[in-house]
């Protein structure tokens, strides 16, 4: 009977994972109006400032994340390592600083 149920739930946890799945950008390499294509560059500035357009995004439909009129993979990368770069190595860097942190409470708890 337990069986099932995890074979249930699986199924249910693919069909909702794949209806997540972006679909196929119909403007990538095709120029914005006013005739450029974003690269590596303009992606990694785009990862850059993320979070503050992510918030602009919320309350206007005139802002989005992400440049539908790319040059493809170099402009993915870009905005990937921008915002990887800049948002996620920040939390990683917290997180060690708190693992230091109570590592060197545990030595001087152990030295007194």
């Amino acid at each position: 009977m337990k069986r099932h149920i995890l074979v249930a739930a699986a199924f249910l946890a693919m069909v909702l994972l794949a209806g997540c799945a972006p679909g196929v950008n119909q403007h990538v390499h095709t120029a914005s109006p006013d005739g450029t294509i974003a690269g590596f560059w303009r992606g990694l500035w785009h990862g850059i400032i993320l979070p503050i357009t992510f918030f602009i995004s919320l309350f206007s439909d005139k802002v989005g994340m992400y440049e539908v009129h790319n040059s493809g993979g170099w402009y993915n990368f870009g905005f990937l390592l921008g915002a990887c770069w800049f948002h996620g190595g920040t939390a990683a860097n917290g997180a060690a600083r708190r693992r230091r942190h109570r590592r060197r409470l545990a030595e001087r708890r152990l030295e007194t």
